[in-house]
């Protein structure tokens, strides 16, 4: 499994990483990672209209798109189309940030889990 991470260096610049996200057990059930330390949830309803300005993120936080998808760009220039079912660890909280762009043309919902 694939995590989207957005970070910004020690100049502030943002960029791109992958994540794979590493199993340590196995069950009937599936494969689980380990526990990851979280501080809350947020729910959160995106208008179709969004397309916000360059902005760092409020925290460090994984954002999982239930249902629709974002366009966000990095300031050294990476743009990645972030889908519904797919989750990004935004940790760009100084510099300049990143653009964010509703893709779907329609509401978006996803999930804020601060871990913080």
């Amino acid at each position: 499994m694939r995590i989207h991470n957005l970070y910004a260096d020690t100049n502030g610049q943002s960029h791109w990483r992958d994540i794979e996200v590493e199993w340590v057990e196995e069950t009937r059930g599936g494969k689980l990672s380990k526990r990851l330390a979280a501080t809350g949830i947020i729910f959160r309803e995106v208008p179709p209209t969004y397309d916000l300005d360059w902005h760092p993120a409020p925290r460090r936080q994984y954002i999982i798109n239930l249902d629709a998808g974002v366009e966000i760009t990095a300031s050294d220039g990476e743009a990645r189309k972030i889908g519904a079912g797919e989750v990004v660890l935004v940790e760009d909280t100084h510099g300049k940030g990143h653009l964010s762009k509703a893709i779907d043309g329609k509401i978006r919902n996803c999930i804020f889990v601060p871990v913080e």
